[in-house]
């Protein structure tokens, strides 16, 4: 089994308050620390097939511009999604399956470059925006529990499919077993692995309840099998994919703190940093009552992003 990183984007950051005040409330935390942010998605081959787990932003996904209130900065564009696969040794038509861990636009934006693969995702998340025009495969998760996790579904030998719900209602993790290792991909459990060893939830999730008994169960999963854990939006998910590190709760790694960040110029629109909607002045939210030319500035207090329902707080100039 060979297990790769699709590495997209590079040197962002996200504060504490973001990634770690979920429960406690973000006044708790410090909004002047962060921590290293990026975008990957990972590639299963199992020599009989190649396996997709999440498929990056899409090719009209605009950059961030991020300035002192932002909470979450995914970085700047290395490469797009379709050159960094290539370069990984890939072609599109190889793919046979993808593993959709939650609907958020930087999990799904490029599953139409799959021909020949077969979409699964989290019966709840399948009715999303993001899975238009696609055929997917609500995941059943009629295979029994799988270790500690109640409900899981073998995709092949050694890749399985675990309900995971709390980021998103229909959230879902992949394990993979290697060589006596067990490679947790995991989406959005956690933003940053300082909150695994920390114990903390970040503040995205559409059920509060659910998120924290999925990390409990996360946590109780990596003190009893070891676990190389594989993060979305921290380098440290492809640093410890090259490094096979196993994750050990009671000694947590030296922090890092994030390099100099590559200020741009605005261009009006605004990115939901949490599930990638982009709201553009030029056509407003009209299903919302927000008409076309409305400036983000002078949209109301208590609009919120049409997709993720999360605050104008989120929002990142692009």
């Amino acid at each position: 089994m060979i297990i790769k990183a699709i590495k997209l984007y590079r040197d962002g950051f996200m504060t504490q308050p973001f990634a770690l005040g979920g429960e406690d409330g973000m006044d708790k935390f410090d909004p002047a620390v962060r921590y290293r942010s990026s975008l990957q998605n990972f590639l299963i081959d199992i020599g009989k097939e190649v396996i997709l787990v999440d498929t990056g932003l899409p090719d009209e996904f605009p950059d961030q511009v991020p300035d002192e209130k932002t909470m979450i900065y995914m970085g700047s564009r290395i490469k797009g999604y379709d050159e960094a696969f290539a370069e990984a040794g890939y072609r599109p038509e190889q793919v046979s399956r993808i593993l959709v861990t939650h609907k958020h636009a930087d999990h799904t934006g490029k599953l139409k470059s799959f021909p020949n693969a077969e979409i699964y995702v989290g019966p709840e998340d399948a009715d999303a925006p993001e899975f238009e025009g696609l055929k997917v495969i609500k995941a059943e998760y009629n295979d029994g529990p799988y270790h500690n996790f109640p409900a899981s579904q073998k995709i092949a030998d050694g890749v399985y499919l675990i309900q995971a719900k709390g980021h998103t209602k229909g959230n879902s993790i992949v394990i993979a077993e290697s060589e006596g290792l067990f490679y947790m991909m995991h989406g959005d459990v956690t933003y940053t692995d300082e909150a695994l060893y920390e114990n903390k939830l970040s503040v995205v999730f559409e059920d509060k309840a659910a998120a924290r008994q999925t990390l409990d169960m996360v946590r109780e999963f990596i003190k009893n099998n070891p676990t190389v854990y594989l993060s979305t939006h921290t380098p440290l998910g492809y640093e410890n994919l090259e490094a096979k590190k196993v994750v050990d709760l009671a000694n947590p790694p030296a922090g890092i703190p994030p390099g100099e960040i590559v200020y741009k110029t605005a261009s009006g629109k605004y990115v939901c940093g949490v599930c990638g909607y982009v709201y553009d002045p030029a056509k407003g939210d009209p299903e919302h009552g927000i008409a076309a030319g409305t400036p983000f500035e002078q949209l109301p207090p208590d609009w919120h992003c049409p997709r993720c329902k999360k605050d104008k707080s989120v929002f990142n100039k692009a």
